[in-house]
């Protein structure tokens, strides 16, 4: 199997390799979550040495920048109360905390949730949080720019190894709300 973009020696269909990845994106995968058919999402294999962007691109090719998307999770706080939401975005660009991101959750202040609140609520290592097998409950918000492209490269849950995806696979993802002016 050749992967849609990149060059990468170990490609694989997702749903032919869960036990690669951790259980949240395993059982994502395994269930169809989403409009897009599971078989279309691919697994390749990375180093998790270099899974940060630019380490990556460096390695396994420039081209793959403009095709990159961080999932980030956020926290909002509102009287008292903090909702967690994840953020998909270009990895070109930047995430408008204060502005898109506060306003879409409605709350009062919006940061990035501390490592340890990511990884324990998503069941994701650092470094390779992706927006496939994210808690039911949590908003997905999602720039428009990623769903515009025809093929998206983001973490698998797990530093070692990506996943491509159809970009118009995350408009259908569960809590998913594309958002203008999320990434600037």
């Amino acid at each position: 199997m050749r992967a849609p973009i990149g060059t990468f020696d170990d490609v694989r269909s997702a749903p032919d390799c869960l036990e690669l990845l951790p259980p949240p994106v395993a059982d994502a995968v395994r269930n169809g979550r989403g409009d897009v058919p599971a078989e279309e999402l691919v697994y390749v294999d990375s180093d998790p040495e270099v899974a940060d962007t630019a380490a990556f691109v460096e390695r396994y090719g420039r081209e793959l920048l403009g095709v990159s998307a961080n999932c980030v999770v956020v926290a909002g706080k509102r009287g008292g109360e903090v909702s967690l939401a994840a953020c998909l975005l270009l990895s070109t660009t930047r995430l408008d905390v204060n502005g898109a991101v506060r306003r879409q959750l409605g709350v009062r202040k919006a940061s990035f949730a501390p490592m340890d609140t990511a990884t324990g609520r998503t069941g994701m290592e650092y470094g390779g949080i992706t927006p496939i097998g994210l808690p039911g409950d949590w908003p997905l918000l999602v720039d428009p720019a990623v769903v515009d492209l025809e093929w998206v490269l983001v973490g698998s849950g797990r530093r070692r190894g990506k996943l491509i995806v159809p970009g118009k696979a995350f408009a259908s993802l569960p809590g998913s709300v594309v958002v203008e002016g999320l990434g600037y």
